[in-house]
């Protein structure tokens, strides 16, 4: 019952264990429509959500999921008729304040010998 006119019954596994879905998605659905799936129905009461599809990275069997790929990519054999879970991990984006250069830094100590 999960598949139906080429549908994927598919629920999102936050990192505390939590859920969202399961929902069925078609088979023509991008892992970007996906991801902006979880944007929009992550929990309000969870700290740190995603703002942006660039913050989410969605995991089936083992796999990062690629965002241009369809649900019909990732589709196993096994998940006809069942609910897929694919986990979600978030991963904010990285601001250039927030980088800092390499070797550049000024508490590195820097050793000299000198042999007499």
């Amino acid at each position: 019952m999960a598949e139906v006119d080429n549908q994927l019954e598919i629920k999102f596994r936050l990192t505390d264990g939590s859920d969202i879905g399961p929902k069925a998605f078609p088979d023509a659905t991008t892992v970007a429509a996906l991801k902006e799936t979880v944007i929009s129905q992550w929990p309000r009461e969870k700290e740190n959500g995603p703002k942006t599809v660039k913050e989410v990275k969605l995991i089936s069997a083992g796999k990062v999921l690629d965002n241009n790929k369809t649900v019909k990519d990732y589709r196993s054999p096994v998940s006809i008729g069942a609910v897929t879970t694919m986990h979600v991990i978030i991963q904010p984006l990285i601001t250039e304040k927030e980088k800092k250069p390499k070797g550049d830094d000024p508490k590195m100590n820097k050793c000299v010998c000198s042999v007499m």
